[in-house]
C-alpha cells in the first residue's frame, strides 16, 4: 500500500456502507480481518479506503459505491488534505470544461504518465481564464521546484524554471521565460524580447541590446556599456557589483539561469534583492531610480500603475514605517506533476463524475460537501443574499470583490462580454478556490490575488465598475498604525474600531467614476459615534446612497440583523443630497430558515429602483423612506434605518390586530373542542417489542438520512421545522446531488437535542428535502400505521435509551427505538388517537403564536399612538 493512499475515517465508512458509526465499531471489534488503521489519532483512527472497500465487499456490505460518494471519500481522505485535493480537482475539472479531448489523451495512460502530462496542459487553459494580478505584473507563483506559475500580469504567466517576470506594469510583454511570461521593469509599449540578437533591450539605452536573447545580449536597466541579463555564455551583471553572486544559479533549475557564475540583477552590496521591496505600500522613495537603477523613470508607481502614487507617505517618513506584510501573490499555481501523482485517482473520479452531472456541477458538489463538513471555518454568503447585493450594484463590466471568500458574490454577478472578475483573500485556499468556481461558472477573465486586501492591495490601479464585499467584522488588527497616511482614507482615517469603514473606503478607492459599491455591515457600523466623522464626509459629498436593514437570520451571524450599504463615487457633488433609508426586519422568517427572501428582494429592489431614478422616494410607512442628508448630520449622525422611518399606517395597524384578535379565539376555540378526554387507567401492558433497525431489515419500512446539497429551489425541512411543527423553511448548500424528498405518510425524526420528537409528513408538507440532521422512515402501509409508528416514537423511556450523550450535545440512535408489535388493526386504533394529540398539539402552537402577536401589537399600537387606550 502506498504511504500517502486516501484515508477514511469511521464515519466515512459508516456512511459508505449505510450503517451507524456503532456498526463500524463492532466491525472492528469482532473482525480480526478488518483494515488496521493508517493513521490518525487513538480515539480517531483513520484506514486506507481501498482496503475498507475491499473488506466491505468480502463481507457483502457493499454492493456498490456511488460514484459521487467515492469521490468525495477520495478528496476528503486525501493525503495533502481536502483543500489541496480541491484545488487539483478544480483545476483538472476545468481542463475537462475547456479542453476535454486534452484529458482524454492524458487520461489513457497510466497514473505516471497523467501526473507528467497535465502540468503543461493545466498552464495552457488556466492562463487566458485565470489571469494575472492587474498593476502588480511579476511573475508566477512556483519556480523550478514548486511548479509553474499562474497569475503573471496582462503580458503572459510566470513560466519556466523559477517563475517569471518582476514588476511588470499592464499590458508588458514578457521578460526571461517560457509562455510569454510578464515582463521585468517595462515600460508602456516596450519592444520585444526573448527574440534574436537583434532586438533592442527592455528599458535600457538606445543602443542596448536584447534580454534572453544570443549570446551577445545588452543590458537590462542599465547604460549602453552593461552587458545582458540571463543572456547567453557571455551575459555579465545588471546594475550589480561584479563582486555580488549570481541569481538563480543552480545548474540543475530547468535549464534557466544555469550559469553559476551569472552576476545578480539589480543588486549591489547594500542594495536590496530583485524586485523585493522592504514594504507593501511603498512610499514615493521605494523602487525608485535614484536609489534602486541608473534611469529615473524606472519602477516609479506612478509610472509602472498609471495613477498616483499607491499609498504614500509624507517625505520624512521612513519606508520601513508602513511595512505590513509581504506583497499579494496570485491566488493560483497549477501543481507540478509529483504534486499530482497521488491526486490521480481522485481526478479520474471526478472526471468520471464530471461525465455524468457535468464539471461545474462536479466542483459545486465537492464545494458543497466540504463547505458543509466544515461549518465553522468559513463565513458564507447565502446565495438569496449574494443575489440581492449583485442586483443593487447593477450590470458591470469589471467587479471586484476585495474579500472573496468562496466567490459567491462575484459568482452571483449577471454575466457580460468582456466581463472581468478580480478577487484577493487572505486566505489562499479561498483565494484559488474562488478563482476556479468562477472560472467554471463564467467565461469571463478572473484575476485572483492571496493577500491582506488593506495592508496589501493585490489591485491598486483598478478602477471598477462595481464592488461587492462581505468584509470581516469587527476586526482589530487591520493595519490601523501601518495605513495611517494611505491616500485611501478620502473620507477620514478610520479609527481602530472601525475596521468596516476602512473597508467601505476601499471600495469606493477601486470604483471608477458613477460607479456602484456594495457591502454587507454590522448596523453597529450605521451608530457607533467613533465613525460619525467618515459617516458625515460620505453623505455630505454623496457617497452612501443607501442603508438597509436586512430581517435577522439573512446571513451570519444569525442573530443581528445586518445592513446593507450601497454608496457611488460620486462624479460631482449633488445639490441637495438624499439617502434612502430601507428596513426590512418585517420580512423575517419565524425559523432558522431565513427571512422571506423572495418579498425582501422585491421590497429592496422596487425602492432603489425608484430612488435611483428621481433621485427621492415618496414615503412608505414602515418600510422605506428617502431622508435629506441634512437632517442626519447632527452629532450622532445615525443612519439605522428603523430611527427614521415612520411607522406602518394607522388604521392598517388597527385592522391587523383586529384580524389577529379574530383568528385567536376561533383557534382558542378549537383548541377547547380538541381537548384530550380524560384518561381511563388500565394495566401495564406486555408487548412484544421490537426495534426500528429489525423493522428496516425485515423491509415493514425504508430509513433514509438527510442530505448535504440538492437543487437550490427546492423547499428543505430542518429540524427546527419538525420541532416547531412550522412549515419547510431551509436551505441546502447548491449540488446537482440528489435530495431525499419526503411524501405524505413518512414520518421525520431529528437526531439531535435529545428532545422526544416525531412527525408525519402531510399532503403540505410532501415534496420538501430533508434536511441534515433528521432521518426519514417510510413505513410499509400494509404491515405498519405512520402514527402508531411516529406516536411510539415519542414515548420520553423510548428517546431516553436509545440516546447517546457527549459533552454538549444528545444524539439519537434511531434504529435502537422500540415500538410493540401488534396486529395491523391496533396500530390503527392507537394511531387515531395519536393523530388526533397531533391536531391538539398543532392548535396550542398556533394559538401561541397568535398570542404573541397579538400582545406585541397592542404594546406597540398603544406605543406609537396607533390605538386608543379605551
Amino acid at each position: 500500500m502506498q504511504d500517502n493512499a486516501t484515508e477514511v475515517t469511521a464515519a466515512g465508512i459508516a456512511r459508505l456502507a449505510g450503517v451507524g458509526r456503532a456498526a463500524v465499531s463492532n466491525w472492528r471489534r469482532r473482525h480480526a480481518d478488518f483494515p488496521k488503521p493508517v493513521g490518525g489519532t487513538e480515539t480517531s483512527p483513520s484506514f486506507a479506503l481501498a482496503e475498507v472497500e475491499a473488506w466491505l465487499r468480502k463481507q457483502g456490505k457493499l454492493a456498490e459505491v456511488p460514484l459521487r460518494e467515492r469521490v468525495w471519500q477520495q478528496l476528503a481522505g486525501h493525503p495533502e488534505g481536502p483543500l489541496t485535493a480541491l484545488v487539483h480537482t478544480g483545476c483538472v475539472l476545468l481542463l475537462i470544461h475547456e479542453r476535454p479531448t486534452v484529458w482524454l489523451d492524458a487520461s489513457a495512460g497510466s497514473d505516471a504518465r497523467l501526473a507528467a502530462m497535465l502540468p503543461g496542459a493545466l498552464e495552457k487553459v488556466l492562463t487566458p481564464r485565470v489571469g494575472g494580478v492587474r498593476g502588480r505584473g511579476g511573475g508566477g507563483v512556483g519556480g523550478a521546484r514548486a511548479g509553474v506559475g499562474v497569475g503573471a500580469g496582462a503580458g503572459g504567466v510566470a513560466g519556466g524554471g523559477a517563475g517569471g517576470g518582476v514588476n511588470a506594469a499592464y499590458g508588458r510583454p514578457a521578460v526571461s521565460g517560457a509562455f510569454g511570461q510578464a515582463g521585468v521593469n517595462g515600460p508602456g509599449n516596450p519592444p520585444a524580447v526573448n527574440t534574436g540578437s537583434a532586438s533592442p533591450g527592455a528599458n535600457s539605452g538606445p543602443e542596448t541590446s536584447s534580454v534572453n536573447s544570443g549570446s551577445v545580449a545588452s543590458s537590462v536597466n542599465s547604460g549602453a556599456a552593461s552587458p545582458g541579463v540571463k543572456s547567453g555564455s557571455v551575459a555579465s551583471g545588471v546594475n550589480s557589483s561584479p563582486a555580488v553572486p549570481g541569481v538563480d544559479p543552480d545548474p540543475t533549475a530547468l535549464g534557466v539561469n544555469p550559469a553559476p557564475t551569472v552576476p545578480a540583477v539589480n543588486s549591489s552590496p547594500t542594495a536590496p534583492t530583485v524586485n523585493t521591496p522592504p514594504t507593501v505600500h511603498n512610499d514615493p522613495a521605494v523602487h525608485n531610480a535614484a536609489s534602486v537603477s541608473s534611469e529615473s523613470a524606472v519602477h516609479n508607481a506612478a509610472t509602472v500603475h498609471n495613477r498616483p502614487t499607491v499609498h504614500s507617505t509624507p517625505p520624512d517618513t521612513p519606508a520601513t514605517a508602513i511595512t505590513a506584510g509581504s506583497p499579494p501573490t496570485p491566488a493560483l499555481t497549477p501543481p507540478t506533476g509529483p504534486q499530482l501523482l497521488p491526486s490521480a485517482p481522485l481526478l479520474r473520479g471526478a472526471a468520471e463524475l464530471a461525465a455524468e452531472i457535468g464539471a461545474r456541477q462536479t466542483f459545486e458538489f465537492l464545494l458543497g460537501r466540504h463547505l458543509d463538513a466544515n461549518p465553522r471555518q468559513y463565513t458564507l454568503t447565502p446565495a438569496e443574499l449574494a443575489g440581492l447585493m449583485a442586483d443593487l450594484a447593477g450590470p458591470a463590466r469589471t467587479v471586484l470583490d476585495p474579500a472573496c471568500g468562496t466567490g459567491a458574490l462575484l459568482r452571483a454577478v449577471d454575466p457580460r462580454p468582456g466581463q472581468e472578475l478580480y478577487a484577493q483573500d487572505n486566505a489562499p485556499e479561498l483565494a484559488a478556490l474562488s478563482a476556479l468556481r468562477l472560472a467554471l461558472h463564467s467565461r469571463a477573465t478572473v484575476r485572483a490575488a492571496v493577500g491582506d486586501t488593506l495592508r496589501a492591495d493585490a489591485h491598486p490601479g483598478l478602477l471598477a465598475d462595481a464592488v461587492l464585499c462581505h468584509p470581516p467584522f469587527n476586526e482589530r488588527n487591520w493595519g490601523h498604525d501601518e495605513l495611517a497616511y494611505d491616500p485611501r482614507w478620502e473620507y477620514g482615517f478610520p479609527a481602530r474600531t472601525e475596521s468596516e469603514l476602512a473597508w467601505v473606503q476601499h471600495a469606493l478607492a477601486r470604483l471608477t467614476d458613477g460607479g456602484t459599491a456594495v457591502l454587507l455591515m454590522p448596523p453597529a457600523a450605521a451608530s457607533r459615534r467613533s465613525g460619525r466623522r467618515i459617516r458625515a464626509d460620505l453623505l455630505r459629498r454623496g457617497a452612501l446612497r443607501a442603508v438597509v436593514a436586512l430581517p435577522v437570520g439573512a446571513a451570519p451571524p444569525y442573530n443581528i440583523p445586518l445592513h446593507l450599504w450601497v454608496l457611488r463615487r460620486p462624479d460631482r457633488t449633488p445639490a441637495a443630497p438624499e439617502v434612502l433609508l430601507v428596513d426590512t426586519g418585517r420580512f423575517a422568517g419565524e425559523a432558522r430558515g431565513g427571512p422571506d427572501w423572495e418579498a425582501v428582494r422585491e421590497a429592496v429592489l422596487d425602492t432603489w429602483r425608484a430612488f435611483a431614478r428621481e433621485g427621492r422616494l415618496t414615503e412608505r410607512p414602515g418600510l422605506a423612506r428617502s431622508v435629506p442628508v441634512i437632517e442626519l448630520l447632527d452629532d450622532d449622525v445615525d443612519l439605522a434605518p428603523a430611527r427614521h422611518l415612520p411607522p406602518a399606517a394607522v388604521a392598517d395597524g388597527a385592522e391587523q390586530l383586529t384580524q389577529v384578535r379574530e383568528r385567536l379565539g376561533e383557534t382558542l376555540r378549537l383548541t377547547a373542542d380538541l381537548t384530550p378526554p380524560p384518561a381511563d387507567p388500565a394495566p401495564p401492558a406486555r408487548w412484544p417489542l421490537t426495534t426500528v433497525g429489525e423493522l428496516a431489515r425485515g423491509g415493514a419500512l425504508v430509513m433514509r438520512t438527510g442530505g448535504n446539497g440538492g437543487h437550490a429551489r427546492v423547499p428543505v425541512l430542518t429540524d427546527h421545522d419538525v420541532l416547531a411543527g412550522s412549515a419547510p423553511s431551509g436551505t441546502l448548500p447548491e449540488s446537482e446531488e440528489e435530495a431525499v424528498l419526503t411524501e405524505p405518510g413518512d414520518v421525520v425524526v431529528p437526531v439531535l437535542g435529545g428532545g422526544a420528537m416525531a412527525r408525519v409528513i402531510d399532503g403540505a408538507t410532501g415534496g420538501a428535502a430533508l434536511g441534515r440532521n433528521l432521518v426519514l422512515l417510510r413505513p410499509d402501509r400494509t404491515a405498519l400505521d405512520p402514527w402508531f409508528l411516529a406516536g411510539f416514537l415519542r414515548g420520553t423511556a423510548n428517546n431516553r435509551q436509545a440516546s447517546s450523550y457527549a459533552s454538549t450535545a444528545t444524539r439519537l440512535d434511531v434504529r435502537r427505538l422500540h415500538l410493540p408489535r401488534l396486529p395491523l388493526e391496533e396500530q390503527l386504533r392507537y394511531g387515531a388517537r395519536f393523530r388526533a394529540l397531533d391536531e391538539f398539539e398543532r392548535a396550542l402552537r398556533h394559538a401561541s403564536r397568535l398570542g404573541e402577536q397579538l400582545v406585541r401589537g397592542m404594546y406597540d399600537g398603544l406605543t406609537d399612538g396607533m390605538v386608543a387606550p379605551d
